[in-house]
């Protein structure tokens, strides 16, 4: 039997430098050893139970606030071990870890930056449900950075339209890898009996309209208007405003979610909300907007804090949190537009109001 006869990751990056004819090669080399990575922790997820979660590593609190899985200190780990020798790094930062990443004096240092979040959803790995790792590259903006020079929290600090490619793994039934050096989004499968990823996916596509959505609806009676508005009218279906019905859905992995709507569309919100006042936001602006914003966009949709584009943001901060809205652009257009009318924006929802029947705690 003939096997069909597939792109691997590497001859897609090849064919894609030969755009660059200049170009060193390093940038290739980083994205190889990023996937690299993804294969590790793939294998060390699909054995569950029988893997790292036999360990005792996790456990701690990360700068985050929240308990580190076994997998997540693994997967961490990994993503250091298979990029920081090959001399095309400057520097890393994790969701993982306090502040950015050294590359020992031992190996060369590049004119790159890798930002990534080692294990999103790590919280669903012991109810088998898909997780995945997602990535961000940047540029070393500073010469004496790319050179011999300690990298710093400022080095990082870019916004999203800065970004020189971004991906995510999902480690489900198939492990995957999805990927955009600028110029549009493409899905790699790994193959398990070659080890390689190859090209299932080239040229992936968000549809502009939608009927799906995806939100944590327990968390409704902490929304902001805007919100709530949007959510109301898709719950009240043919019926209501819009016209037409729509699916709810909600997996509580940020890749997961990303992966679904590339796959068939839909809109995804993580907005702000007064369930905590200290924590108003709850995605990484670096490890998980940006780079799942820079994908969605790449392929034809839009990615907002609910107010901007999210890759128009400046980040303040190493960790900062923002909210987030991706997917279909026509959905992405309206929740944006809600926010934007003065008088939804600066009206309180009658349940949230001073003496609402859902007043958030001070």
């Amino acid at each position: 039997m003939t096997m069909p006869c597939r792109t691997t990751l590497t001859q897609f990056l090849i064919e894609e430098r030969r755009h660059f004819p200049h170009a060193s090669g390093d940038f290739n080399s980083l994205i190889l050893n990023v996937a690299l990575a993804c294969k590790a922790i793939a294998r060390q997820v699909a054995l569950g139970a029988l893997g790292a979660c036999r360990d005792n590593a996790g456990g701690a609190l990360n700068v985050q606030g929240e308990t580190q899985q076994p997998m997540d200190v693994i997967g961490n780990q990994a993503f250091i071990d298979f990029s920081e020798w090959s001399g095309n790094l400057a520097g890393m930062a994790s969701e993982e870890m306090a502040t950015p990443y050294q590359i020992p004096d031992c190996h060369p240092r590049g004119k790159y930056l890798l930002v990534f979040d080692p294990l999103d959803g790590s919280s669903n790995i012991d109810v088998n449900v898909a997780v995945g790792s997602i990535f961000s590259v940047l540029r070393a903006t500073r010469e004496e950075t790319a050179g011999e020079a300690a990298v710093t929290e400022q080095d990082f600090l870019q916004p999203g339209t800065e970004q020189v490619a971004a991906g995510y793994a999902v480690y489900g039934p198939a492990t995957m890898l999805v990927l955009t050096v600028g110029n549009g989004v493409n899905g790699f499968t790994l193959d398990p009996n070659l080890g390689e990823f190859m090209l299932t996916h080239p040229a992936l596509t968000v549809p502009a309209a939608t009927s799906e959505f995806a939100i944590n609806a327990s968390n409704s009676r902490f929304w902001e208007g805007p919100v709530k508005r949007y959510v109301d009218e898709c719950l009240a279906g043919r019926s209501g405003v819009r016209g037409k019905d729509f699916n709810m859905r909600w997996i509580a992995s940020l890749v997961a979610e990303a992966h679904r709507i590339l796959m068939r569309g839909g809109v995804f919100l993580y907005p702000c909300d007064h369930k905590n006042p200290d924590l108003r936001w709850r995605l990484r602006l670096l490890y998980e907007a940006n780079p799942i914003g820079f994908i969605i966009e790449q392929a034809g949709g839009r990615a907002s804090t609910g107010r901007q584009p999210v890759l128009k943001v400046q980040p303040s901060a190493l960790h900062q949190r923002v909210g987030l809205v991706f997917g279909s652009r026509e959905e992405v257009d309206r929740i944006e537009g809600y926010h934007h009318d003065v008088q939804m924006a600066d009206l309180p929802s009658p349940l949230f109001h001073e003496h609402g029947l859902f007043r958030a705690s001070a």
